[in-house]
């Protein structure tokens, strides 16, 4: 079985087992989840989604953001650790956001890219995400699980994973893919524990890579 064919297989397996992939941060508009993503570095997915409630109780959108003092900022979302950067970055892009875009967030990806704060990995969720581009999110679960998988070999830095995966994914199934790579990592494939193999619906195909 070439990577090619894994990959396809590991894909549609995936699907049947995890057939809703929803990305696990709460938002409703694009600029909540460009929030809650630069939270999430370091921090699980859950408390970030408890802490924004906080954060958009006294900032709703990303004029009140972008005016609020960074301290402001850093005493509700301190509960997610690196409180300072992060507030930081979440004051400068909502700025970047009501100056240079209307308070809406661009469709372009090196635009995306260019936004305070904002890496591949987010902005790859946001093309994903909110506009159904193709998109592949190489999060720490996705780089762990690929390597296993035996889809890539070895590597470990984001930007080399997502290119290798980009020449096995079908673009249309990158964004799901990796959410279900998501639910996957933490229900089976684990990383705290020893992986619970006899479990998986991959077991026959995975190639058990330092297992």
């Amino acid at each position: 079985m070439t990577k090619k064919q894994r990959a396809l297989a590991i894909i549609e397996k995936l699907k049947e087992e995890y057939p809703q992939a929803d990305c696990s941060l709460d938002y409703d508009r694009a600029w909540k989840l460009l929030v809650s993503v630069r939270l999430a570095a370091q921090c699980t997915d859950a408390r970030v989604n408890v802490v924004v409630e906080k954060l958009y109780e006294k900032f709703p959108d990303v004029d009140a953001l972008a005016q609020a003092p960074v301290e402001e900022i850093e005493k509700i979302v301190h509960p997610c650790g690196l409180g300072n950067s992060k507030a930081r970055d979440i004051s400068a892009c909502m700025k970047v956001l009501r100056d240079e875009y209307g308070g809406k967030v661009p469709e372009d990806f090196d635009k995306l890219l260019a936004l305070p704060g904002v890496g591949r990995k987010s902005a790859n969720l946001i093309m994903g995400d909110v506009f159904g581009k193709p998109a592949i999110v190489t999060d720490t679960h996705c780089i762990r699980l690929v390597n296993r998988m035996g889809l890539v070999d070895g590597i470990k830095e984001p930007a080399k994973v997502e290119k290798e995966l980009w020449k096995l994914i079908p673009p249309q199934e990158g964004n799901d893919f990796c959410h279900r790579l998501v639910n996957h990592g933490r229900e089976i494939c684990t990383a705290r524990t020893k992986p619970y193999c006899d479990r998986c619906c991959l077991q026959d195909i995975c190639k058990k890579v330092g297992v």
